[in-house]
This record gives C-alpha cells, sequence and structure tokens, in this order.
C-alpha cells in the first residue's frame, strides 16, 4: 500500500509549488486507507530516555506541523513521530514564497518561520488521540514577536506535558530572527532551568515527559561545549543533532535556489550533520542519549548517523525524494547489517564510530 501511495503521490506532489506539494501531502494522508504497520522485527527495537521504541526512525518536526496526521505516520511504520514546531500563539510565519526544492541535490531550502495554527489547535488535536498509543513527541517554539520567549517556552511545557511522549525545546531554527541567540550560554542555562522546573511542576498530573534539546548544526565546537555542558547541569533527556544549516556546501548543483535565505536540509546537509552528532556524542559521555537528524535519505546513512552516536534518527527531506518506502528501506538496511555483524541489536552500533568521524577532515 506504501509503495502505491509513492506512486500516485510523489509526480502530483513535486509537480507543485513545494509548499501547496506540502499541504496536498498532508491532505492525502488523512484519507490514505493505510493498514496497520506490521509488527517491527524486535532487533529494531530501543529504550531511550524511558521511551520504548519498536524501531529508531522518527518524522522529524517540520513535516507535521500541526498534529493532523500523526497515527497516520505511525502506521506507515515510523517508530515515533514529532510534531511541530508549535508557538503558543498563531502566526503566519514569513512571507511566501519560503520553500524550495533543490532536485539536483536532493536539498530543500525553507524559511518558513514557525508558521503555526498555535497550541490551541494542536492541544486539541492531540487530547483526542490520547489513548491512541504510539510515541508522539511536541517540538515547541516561541513565538516571533514574544516579548518573552522563554516564558512560551515555559507555558508550552505546562500545556502539552499531558499529551506528549516527550516535548522538544526547538532553539536552532534559523529562520525566526534572534531565536538561535537562545543557544548562547547565559541564555540557555535559564531556558533549561525554567523549562525542567515547569515539567517538575507539573509532573504530579502530566507524569514524566522527557525534555529533548534541539540545536543547529552550525554552532562551533567552542560554543558545543557550552551547549552541551549546560544540558548536562540542566539534566535535559536527550538532544537533538541538529536542525537545518545557514552554510551552503561548495558543491551544490542548484546555485541560483542556494542563494536563497534561509535553513538548507536535505543530503547537503548529510557530512556537516553527521560531524556534529559525533562531536556531540563524545562530549555526552553517555549522560544521555542523541537524535540524529539531517541528510538521512538511505539505509546506508541512516546506520551511519547510529554508529556516529545516534540512538534514533529523524527523517523528513529524505520523504520528499524517497517518499514512505524510504521507511522500509532503512529497517532492511539495519537489519542486514545486523545479520552480517552477528550483533543482537541496534545497541551495540550506536557511537561505534563518534571517535574515528572526530578525526576526519571537517565537511566543507
Amino acid at each position: 500500500m506504501i509503495s502505491l501511495f509513492d506512486r500516485v503521490a510523489r509526480p502530483l506532489l513535486h509537480a507543485l509549488d513545494p509548499e501547496d506539494g506540502h499541504r496536498l501531502a498532508i491532505k492525502m494522508l488523512k484519507f490514505a486507507p493505510l493498514p496497520p504497520a506490521a509488527t517491527d522485527d524486535p532487533r529494531l527495537a530501543m529504550r531511550v530516555f524511558g521511551l520504548n521504541f519498536p524501531n529508531p526512525i522518527g518524522v522529524a518536526a517540520g513535516f507535521d506541523k500541526n498534529a493532523e496526521v500523526p497515527d497516520v505516520l505511525l502506521r506507515a511504520g515510523f517508530g515515533f513521530v514529532e510534531v511541530g514546531t508549535i508557538a503558543p500563539l498563531p502566526q503566519p510565519g514569513n512571507p511566501k514564497p519560503r520553500l524550495f526544492r533543490l532536485d539536483a541535490d536532493r536539498g530543500v531550502i525553507n524559511r518558513l518561520g514557525f508558521n503555526s495554527e498555535g497550541a490551541e489547535a494542536a492541544l486539541k488535536r492531540l487530547a483526542l488521540r490520547a489513548n491512541a498509543g504510539g510515541i508522539v513527541g511536541i517540538n515547541v517554539g516561541a513565538n516571533k514577536n514574544s516579548a518573552d520567549r522563554i516564558g512560551d517556552y515555559v507555558k508550552l511545557i505546562e500545556r502539552f506535558a499531558p499529551v506528549a511522549s516527550y516535548v522538544t525545546i526547538n532553539v536552532s531554527s534559523p529562520n525566526t530572527p534572534g531565536l538561535r541567540n537562545l543557544q548562547q550560554a547565559a541564555a540557555l542555562d535559564d531556558l533549561l532551568t525554567r523549562v525542567i522546573e515547569a515539567r517538575e511542576r507539573v509532573a504530579r498530573n502530566a507524569g514524566p515527559t522527557p525534555v529533548l534539546l534541539k540545536i543547529a548544526p552550525d554552532l562551533s565546537l567552542s560554543d558545543l561545549d557550552e551547549v552541551v555542558g549546560i544540558a548536562r547541569a540542566r539534566r535535559v533527556d536527550g538532544m537533538i543533532i541538529g536542525n537545518t544549516t545557514v552554510s551552503r556546501p561548495a558543491d551544490l548543483h542548484e546555485r541560483a535556489k542556494a542563494r536563497e535565505e534561509g535553513g538548507l536540509s536535505g543530503r547537503p546537509l548529510l557530512p556537516l550533520a553527521n560531524r556534529m552528532l559525533a562531536e556531540t556524542y563524545v562530549r555526552v559521555e553517555g549522560v544521555f542519549p542523541l537524535v540524529g537528524a539531517g541528510g538521512i535519505d538511505t539505509g546506508d546513512s541512516a546506520l551511519a548517523r547510529i554508529r556516529a552516536g545516534a540512538s534514533l534518527i529523524q527523517i523528513y527531506s529524505g520523504l520528499v525524494f524517497a517518499g514512505l518506502s524510504l521507511v522500509g528501506e532503512i529497517k532492511h538496511a539495519l537489519l542486514a547489517a545486523l545479520e552480517r555483524d552477528g550483533a543482537q541489536n541496534l545497541t551495540d552500533y550506536v557511537g561505534a564510530d563518534a571517535a574515528s568521524v572526530t578525526a576526519e577532515p571537517w565537511p566543507k
């Protein structure tokens, strides 16, 4: 059924403006008659920040911004879904056009700017599926014009903790002016202190809610040292490495589109995302697990990200070019590697290549 959906949907979606195509994809998924996903091979299961994932493959934030189709995506075979980014109040985001496909590079540039229907709309949808099962994380961000951005994150933690499997604090988008400043040491320490305090305040009613921090791949290594140190000190449950990059690799083919402002994702991000994940892994020293995102669009790149230090991976831009069939391809590749190496489960691979990756020349 998934291969049929891909064959029908992908040519139609690629014929449209990228943002129009994305909206149509969400609408099509709402009505797609996908059967429940087959039970995953137990060797793919991972226990990460206290949650049991049937497989390590997740949907990255940005695909289902307003929590419209998480259960459809779980039926498509994902081990978890992260919805959002959700802002407290509805906001339109940046002016269009703001989403660009780099077909020759299998990349995407976006400057959407946290376009969101707001917390209330997402909360209603998530409350309706509260007993549906499956792991659904919620990625939250501040409103563009907020006078108290840290206060926005605190409010979102308080509101979403009862319906979230976990909550991700997104301070890594390049498309909201000043947002990445929250990655600076003093601001980040204040943010995480207040967020964790809010999580603890609501835990009696909401239960334990893991809090993850999502960072940009454009941090310097000295900045990464500070970010990881603060994350460890404030006892976050995990980190996502990373969001889109404002850099542009020199070997991009779609040079005209590459001049568009915004964050670059997809295959061109792969080397930088892999390196930053490995750098983070060696600094975290096993204190909490990592989620790898950025440029994963094959089974081999998924395995490489796990070996660089990811306990879980997330995909989004890869779906634009490979379709939902990518999920099955990654599972097949991971199981083939386990068979080849005689490994019992994926935890045997996590971080196996991190040290060697950090010794390689820096990606250009």
